[in-house]
């Protein structure tokens, strides 16, 4: 047995998992230029995972390579051989010298292992917490693991409880409710001026990356998004990103006129100069009968005239505005992440209660096996010395011999798998075996 806690911190018993190892480095441990040298494409974790399979160290493994981290999950009978056998496979896989990979390397076992997973899936473990992205990683990893069949009982197990757990966290806290990306937290600012952007158009000025990925937040959260242009300096940049959301390219010098019919405007480019001020969106109002016209500045320097903010029904937000959201957010994260932490406490308890009940089974087997040997041993001699027997008295017999196996085992059974919270089921165990003299 083993201590952790929960979410209050207080000390709670776990049973032992130290069979179940993680090895790896992250944002924290790892700089980014040593995170990518370690990085596994899909192609090389998949013959990664067959030279794991190789060792006689390691049952069951499986490989977590994202930007932020990479990671080896296994299920181990010697904690040391297997690091050691990963530590020489990555020295020699990614040509980094042992030192240098031992100095980032973080370890985990047993209960802190599946804590560290379960966190990891929940992303709670993530540069920014409650970010989405990494519970679908992990899912491609366990199936990338599970088609190299380098899984087994256990981490199948272990994973599917993970994304579980993460489903949890999901829902059952406002982790992930929070806008902690410039982009996203533009687009959320136009959800709460318009109410709903189901039916808006959004004029896109410049294609950088930041400006598309707002675009993407609009499209994945408000899929009825009337109309998208793009603006671009180089035209067929314009054309090739409008054509990948179903948009219309157009010239930066259509811009004032389309003025006139869009609600959104997302700028992002490299100008030194203002490509939207005042001049452009003041004549225009009348003519929009003051409809509200939204910018969203995500440019440095800034693309839009903030004194566009003087006039009516027209507002301007940039990076400065759209911190200031982001920082409230986190804050809000990190408060539901409390919660968070108390699902994972939780669930790494139940995890190991089941995983605690591994070791009954080959015992409750091996006791049914010699009662069952030994009744219907029994049974044999007895109904040899009754010839007049009908085959369907004989069949009668024998499934109350079936029966009564099942009885005598009923109690012990239930013991076994459940001594209760204060008794070492251990001792218990090696008590059966010596009892029964199940051991030859």
């Amino acid at each position: 047995m083993t201590n952790s806690r929960n979410g209050n911190g207080d000390p709670v018993t776990v049973p032992d998992l130290s069979r179940i190892m993680v090895i790896g480095v992250n944002h924290r441990s790892a700089p980014v230029e040593l995170r990518e040298k370690l990085a596994f494409s899909p192609e090389e974790a998949e013959k990664a995972l067959h030279l794991l399979q190789d060792s006689p160290h390691i049952n069951e493994s499986m490989i977590v390579s994202t930007c932020n981290r990479v990671e080896i999950l296994m299920v181990t009978q010697d904690q040391s051989l297997a690091l050691e056998t990963i530590l020489s496979f990555m020295a020699a896989a990614k040509a980094i010298s042992r030192p240098r990979l031992q100095e980032c390397l973080y370890v985990h076992t047993g209960d802190r292992a599946v804590t560290h997973i379960f966190r990891v899936a929940a992303s709670l473990d993530s540069m920014m917490i409650g970010e989405p992205q990494i519970l679908g990683q992990v899912k491609d990893a366990f199936k990338t693991a599970v088609a190299k069949k380098s899984t087994g009982l256990i981490l199948n197990r272990l994973l599917h409880k993970t994304f579980s757990v993460a489903k949890r966290v999901r829902h059952e806290t406002g982790i992930g409710g929070h806008a902690v990306s410039i982009s996203y937290a533009a687009v959320e600012l136009a959800r709460k001026i318009f109410d709903t952007l189901d039916d808006k158009t959004v004029l896109l000025v410049g294609a950088g990356e930041m400006a598309e990925l707002a675009v993407e937040h609009l499209i994945r959260n408000h899929s009825g998004t009337g109309r998208l242009l793009v603006a671009n300096r180089t035209f067929s940049v314009g054309v090739e990103l409008a054509g990948r959301y179903n948009g219309l390219a157009i010239h930066l010098q259509e811009i004032p006129e389309k003025l006139k019919t869009v609600d959104i405007i997302i700028s992002s480019t490299g100008s030194p100069d203002y490509v939207i001020t005042k001049d452009h969106v003041k004549p225009v109002m009348r003519s929009r009968k003051h409809r509200p016209l939204f910018f969203i500045d995500i440019a440095v320097p800034r693309d839009i005239d903030p004194a566009i903010n003087r006039i009516s029904n027209a507002y301007v937000y940039d990076i400065d505005d759209l911190q200031g959201v982001i920082s409230e957010n986190i804050e809000a994260r990190t408060m539901e992440s409390v919660k968070a932490e108390r699902i994972i406490h939780e669930s790494v308890i139940k995890f190991a209660q089941w995983y605690e009940s591994l070791e009954v089974v080959p015992t409750i087997v091996d006791l049914r096996t010699k009662l069952s040997a030994i009744a219907h041993a029994e049974l044999t001699k007895t109904l040899n010395g009754l010839p007049h027997f009908s085959p369907a008295d004989r069949q009668a017999l024998e499934k109350m011999t079936e029966s009564l196996i099942n009885k005598v085992l009923h109690d012990p059974t239930l013991f076994l798998k459940n001594p209760g919270s204060h008794r070492n089921k251990s001792v218990y165990l090696d008590f059966t075996r010596k009892l029964f003299h199940l051991d030859p």
